[in-house]
């Protein structure tokens, strides 16, 4: 008999305790302290015959003849026709509180019909954020993991040659704005949002802040948020730092996720079945063509005819019943290993079951 554990992989969030007990800062997000994005339209040069042809790229040649314009180099004549300049987006995470001067990785992906980047330096390009200003300016060579080889009757390509990396390859020239220093009052968002996870760490909090400062300052405000009342006195980043290292415990819905087209099956920790009898069977039907030739007597009038002959076959597998039901995973698992199914089989009864009503959690099909 097949075991789910070797029929398809299963992910089980198991635990003993009937919650786990996370840090704050793992499961939150502080309000207003983000990321930014950035974004800037750049040309890579130094390419090994693999960029842009300027051709079926003319946004190439027209950023080629801009750039070489401000250097004072006047082409607008001539035709060019290299292929050692690529057109290329660049884009950046400008993370929150970095200074001027600091570094941060870029990404550069190939706008046109290049064929890889390998080799490549990016020249001065200026990135963006939302707010069209600019924030870092990107430059270096690039680093590529794949490689596109090509001969007259075969081609070889490996990873995504088209796309590469700056390590430290934009230098900020902008601090993205910020108040954290002279906020009073804070937010903590859910990541997963849930009630009793927000009560937790409302809960959590006012015990700390109550035995050591005196006062309680959390409040949970709905199942994402817990508005926190910064102490008078204390620093901004100093209560940061000590609600973030608090041990809380943390909940979730009881859920199941399926991935039909991998065969993964999430069970959640809190899945539930009610009693039920399962039996599932599979049914094959094999269609066999043939060729029949009817070949006639010598002499005679007649012709040969090819005729198809088919054969249909039908079996149908039964399979056991089984009895699944249970208030956790261990008694859910063994029930449903007594069927012996692979993955499709698996999620058609998982669905069958949500359908009569005996699965009590939520059923995710991706």
């Amino acid at each position: 008999m097949r075991q789910i554990a070797i029929s398809a992989l299963i992910l089980l969030l198991m635990s003993t305790s009937a919650a786990a007990a996370s840090r704050i800062k793992d499961i939150v997000t502080v309000q207003g302290v983000r990321s930014n994005q950035l974004i800037g339209y750049g040309l890579v040069i130094g390419l090994n015959g693999t960029g842009d042809s300027l051709r079926n790229s003319p946004f190439t040649e027209q950023s080629l003849q801009a750039m070489l314009d401000r250097m004072g180099v006047n082409v607008r004549s001539i035709r060019a026709r290299t292929r050692n300049v690529a057109a290329v987006m660049v884009t950046a995470e400008l993370p929150p509180f970095v200074g001027k001067g600091a570094r941060i990785d870029v990404t550069v992906s190939s706008l046109g019909d290049a064929t890889s980047l390998a080799g490549g330096t990016l020249v001065m390009t200026p990135l963006v954020g939302a707010d069209d200003q600019i924030y870092a300016v990107a430059q270096g060579p690039i680093a590529v993991t794949g490689f596109a080889t090509a001969g007259r009757a075969e081609s070889l390509t490996q990873g995504v040659p088209t796309t590469g990396r700056i390590p430290n390859g934009a230098l900020v020239e902008r601090e993205a704005p910020a108040e954290f220093g002279d906020r009073s009052t804070f937010v903590l968002e859910l990541n997963n949002p849930d009630f009793s996870t927000a009560v937790q760490i409302a809960d959590t909090i006012n015990a700390f802040t109550g035995q050591k400062y005196g006062i309680r300052t959390a409040r949970e405000e709905d199942m994402r948020t817990v508005k926190l009342i910064k102490p008078r006195h204390v620093p901004a980043a100093r209560f940061i730092a000590e609600i973030g290292e608090l041990l809380t415990e943390t909940d979730a819905p009881a859920r199941v996720v399926i991935d039909e087209r991998t065969g993964t099956i999430v069970i959640g920790r809190d899945v539930q079945i009610s009693t039920v009898a399962v039996a599932h069977g599979n049914l094959t039907v094999r269609v066999a063509e043939s060729a029949k030739v009817s070949q006639p007597l010598p002499f005679s009038q007649g012709r040969t005819v090819v005729s198809s002959e088919s054969r249909i076959d039908a079996a149908q597998e039964g399979g056991p019943i089984a009895i699944v039901g249970g208030t956790n995973l261990q008694t859910l698992v063994s029930g449903l290993n007594k069927i012996g199914l692979k993955p499709p089989g698996i999620i058609a009864i998982l669905q069958a079951i949500k359908t009569a009503g005996a699965l009590q959690a939520e059923l995710v099909v991706q």
